[in-house]
């Protein structure tokens, strides 16, 4: 009867109206926890997400992939129960949990009946504070994560990437992948699982928001139940990563007959006053609309690839204007030439009023589809608490989007858009293309 309760629940959620007006709560536990509610009461459902800045980054020295081995092993068992015995108390509560190691932070999802919140909470608190780390589930876990290395060790797109982090950012932990190497995998000790539990799971560096059937006194009581016996503090978070790549053309040899390339620049950060005039500049040149110039330019007019775009990377500790395509290795220099020439169009001359009109349209238009479940909208309110943005954002965010204008854009393009500072990495065996 739950399960049949918690199917029809999620069906519903997942058809919740799409909207970008939401009244949130903003509330201090009696421990001190910070959080973001909105109480919705249709469905006796609720979505919790938890954020610990810091994440991968956090890494020991000759340490890279403990704190991703801890977190596969969040679910594999805690207190007193097994990893089957954990699962088991999961389904029979029918609870979802996930958790998630990236470099800049521990992620954790949970959704949940309210009738089963108080057992769902003290499931949960038992893998964040007693995680059992068995032997058998270690060498399980970790046997996955190799088995994923493994793959990337043929995978041109892992390549690019690892290539461009290592050149970008040197010894910091962005310049290694966030899983480790097989060699960092296979030595990771139980020890070693400990400390990094204690490094990225602690009270400094929480976030967390709450949607669905559940009041500020409720969600005050199970967040201090939830978050009670987690250290104080975890480990210093990293220094800035400098970003170190300059202009030019790295060539990573591969056998494929088509070559990928991730290409970038130094990009904004999140508070800069010109971000959202980046932001729409974005759009107009690499965004997710299919009318950008390169999509033009490189896939519509020349038939160079299937699809290419761009993004602002706005990570914890760097800034990039990051984009990515692919192409036949007899096409590949033509491919890079466009994009080039793109890149120092638009830094030269800006954008029309006609793109600017578009993309604002786009931007705006498209903002309120974001918020089409609990869970996504807990998810969208998180992430708005580390980027330091106040409760209001989601009401005003298409304000400011809409108060860019065509001087603002002009100008900031030729701040942020650098030709010659554009790099790119291409893995493969491109013709006419050769590393400088």
């Amino acid at each position: 009867m739950i399960r049949l309760v918690y199917a029809l629940a999620t069906l519903v959620v997942i058809t919740f109206p799409a909207r970008a007006e939401i009244t949130i709560q903003e509330l201090t536990t009696p421990a001190g926890i910070n959080v973001w509610l909105v109480e919705e009461n249709t469905l006796p459902f609720t979505a919790l997400e938890i954020r610990f800045r810091g994440g991968t980054s956090l890494d020991r020295p000759d340490k890279r992939g403990a704190v991703n081995l801890m977190v596969g092993l969040l679910e594999e068992g805690s207190g007193d129960l097994d990893a089957r015995a954990f699962a088991e108390a999961r389904e029979t509560l029918a609870v979802s949990f996930s958790f998630g190691a990236y470099d800049d932070v521990v992620t954790v999802s949970a959704q949940f009946l309210t009738e089963n919140r108080d057992a769902a909470t003290d499931l949960l608190h038992a893998a964040l504070t007693e995680p059992r780390f068995d032997q058998s589930a270690i060498d399980r876990v970790r046997a996955q994560v190799m088995s994923h290395l493994s793959a990337r060790v043929t995978d041109p797109n892992a390549i690019a990437g690892e290539a461009w982090d290592k050149m970008a950012y040197g010894d910091h932990p962005y310049g290694t992948y966030q899983s480790g190497t097989p060699e960092s995998v296979a030595s990771l000790t139980r020890d070693d699982l400990e400390t990094a539990l204690a490094d990225a799971i602690a009270l400094d560096r929480i976030y967390v928001a709450a949607v669905g059937d559940i009041s500020a006194g409720d969600l005050s009581q199970l967040l201090d139940r939830l978050f009670d016996g987690l250290p104080a503090k975890g480990a210093p978070l990293p220094e800035r990563a400098e970003f170190s790549l300059t202009g030019g053309t790295t060539v990573v040899p591969f056998d494929t007959p088509q070559s990928v390339a991730m290409f970038g620049q130094v990009g904004i950060t999140r508070e800069d006053p010109d971000f959202f005039a980046a932001f729409v500049l974005n759009e107009v040149l690499g965004g997710r609309s299919s009318n950008s110039r390169l999509m033009n330019e490189v896939r519509e007019k020349r038939g160079l690839t299937y699809g290419i775009g761009t993004y602002l990377a706005d990570a914890d500790l760097s800034e990039t204007i990051m984009g990515h395509f692919s192409s036949q290795n007899g096409s590949m220099a033509e491919a890079i030439q466009v994009v080039r020439a793109e890149w120092a169009k638009i830094a030269e001359d800006g954008i029309t009023q006609d793109e600017l009109t578009a993309a604002q349209t786009y931007l705006t238009g498209s903002y309120p589809l974001r918020f089409d479940g609990n869970a996504t909208i807990a998810n969208i309110m998180v992430s708005m608490q580390m980027e330091d943005l106040p409760t209001d954002y989601i009401a005003t965010r298409n304000d400011q989007v809409m108060a860019v204008t065509l001087d603002d854009t002009k100008r900031v393009a030729a701040r942020l858009y650098d030709p010659n500072a554009l790099h790119f990495v291409v893995v493969g065996q491109p013709d006419g293309v050769v590393s400088n």
